[in-house]
C-alpha cells in the first residue's frame, strides 16, 4: 500500500494516454450511467501492495478490473501526479474507484510531511472530485492512527480524533477531503494489516524466534491484526451492496474481532508456528513484554487502537473473524 514519487522519467500527465475508439468511449459511458445492466469497470490503484494485490483477486468477480501502480504506463496510477490521475479517471470513466495505494512509511512520514500529504490526502480529494464529475463510488482506506489513543474502549466512527503523528494527520485529511468532494464514498479504518505477500510482523517474529532465544515485545499498545484477505473481501462485498441498492456511503472501522497487543501477537505466532510444525527450530524460550518507550521512534504510536466495528457489521450483514483465525491462515500458507 506504499506510493510515493513515480520512478518514471515523466509526470502521468505528461504521458499519452491511449487513445478510445468511439465505440469504447461510449460502452464506458454507459457504464457510468447504468450499472444495473452493464459489467462495471473498477479501476483499482496500488495493485503491487498488501491490499492491493488481495483487491484484484476479490474485485474480479464484480467487473472488469483495471490495476495501476506508480509504474504503470498505460495509465497513470501515481498518486503524487493529480493531474495524471484525474486524466485516467476521465479517460476509463470507471463506476467504481478503489484507492489502495497510500505512503504507510510511518516514521518516514516525520521528515517528509509534504510527501505524506500529497499522497494521503491530496491524492484521495483529487480522486474524489474526478469520482464526483463522473457519477462514481470512491473505496479508499485509513488507519486507527487517525486517534489519539487513549482509553480502554474500542473507537466508533463518530468518535473525536487526535492523530499523533505526521501519517495520521495526513490519513485525517484525506477522509475529510474525500467526504467534502464525493458523496458516493466509502472510507475504511483498518489496523495492524499484515498480508502473506511481502514483509510482516509474523515473518519477522518468526525470523528472530529461529535466532535468538529471548525475544523482547511491546505491550502497551492494543489493537487487531487484521489479514489483507479480509479487507479485500469486505471490500468486495460492500461494492457489490452499493452497486445493487445505491446506499451506505460513508466511513465504516473494519477490522478482524477481537484484540491483543503487539506481545500476545508475538506470543500466538510462535505457539501457531509450533502447532502447525512441530519439528519447527524455534531457539526462543521467552517472550518478554514490554512498554512503548523500550523501543524509541520518530513517530508516536497510539496505545489504543481497537476499532468498534458494529456499523460495518450491520450495514452489510457480516460477521467478522478473530484475528486469530487470520493468523493461522497465513502461518499455513508461509510455513
Amino acid at each position: 500500500m506504499v506510493s510515493g514519487q513515480s520512478g518514471l522519467g515523466r509526470p502521468c500527465a505528461e504521458r499519452q494516454l491511449p487513445r478510445l475508439g468511439r465505440q469504447a468511449v461510449r460502452q464506458r459511458s454507459a457504464i457510468g450511467m447504468s450499472a444495473a445492466t452493464l459489467t462495471p469497470t473498477i479501476l483499482l490503484l496500488g495493485k503491487s501492495g498488501q491490499v492491493g494485490w488481495e483487491l484484484q483477486r476479490s474485485l474480479s468477480v464484480l467487473g472488469q478490473v483495471v490495476a495501476l501502480d506508480r509504474h504503470s504506463s498505460d495509465y497513470c496510477g501515481d498518486l503524487s501526479d493529480l493531474a495524471g490521475l484525474q486524466a485516467t479517471v476521465r479517460a476509463l470513466r470507471p463506476q467504481v474507484i478503489v484507492n489502495a495505494a497510500a505512503h504507510t512509511a510511518v516514521d518516514k512520514a516525520e521528515s517528509e510531511p509534504e510527501l505524506a500529504r500529497l499522497i494521503n490526502a491530496l491524492a484521495p480529494q483529487a480522486l474524489a472530485q474526478a469520482a464526483n464529475e463522473i457519477g462514481a463510488w470512491l473505496v479508499h482506506y485509513s488507519t486507527d492512527y487517525v486517534f489519539d489513543g487513549s482509553g480502554d474502549q474500542p473507537w466508533q466512527e463518530a468518535d473525536a480524533t487526535g492523530p499523533l503523528n505526521t501519517y495520521g494527520r495526513s490519513k485525517l485529511e484525506g477522509e475529510q477531503l474525500i467526504a467534502q468532494a464525493c458523496a458516493r464514498h466509502l472510507i475504511f479504518r483498518t489496523s495492524w494489516v499484515y498480508a502473506a505477500r511481502g514483509g510482516n510482523f509474523a515473518k519477522t517474529m518468526l525470523r528472530l524466534a529461529k535466532e535468538r532465544e529471548r525475544l523482547s515485545v511491546i505491550d502497551d499498545q492494543r489493537g487487531a491484526p487484521t489479514g489483507a484477505e479480509l479487507i479485500a473481501d469486505v471490500t468486495a462485498h460492500a461494492v457489490r451492496q452499493v452497486l445493487r441498492t445505491g446506499s451506505g456511503y460513508g466511513l465504516y472501522h473494519l477490522a478482524a474481532a477481537g484484540e491483543t497487543s503487539w506481545h500476545g501477537y508475538a506470543s500466538q505466532v510462535v505457539e501457531i508456528a509450533r502447532r502447525l510444525q512441530p519439528g519447527l527450530e524455534l531457539k526462543v524460550q521467552a517472550i518478554d513484554p514490554v512498554p512503548t518507550s523500550a523501543f524509541p521512534t520518530p513517530a508516536r504510536r497510539p496505545h489504543n487502537s481497537r476499532l468498534d466495528t458494529t456499523r460495518l457489521q450491520q450495514t452489510f450483514g457480516l460477521t467478522l473473524p478473530p484475528w486469530q483465525q487470520g493468523i493461522e491462515r497465513l502461518l499455513a500458507e508461509i510455513l
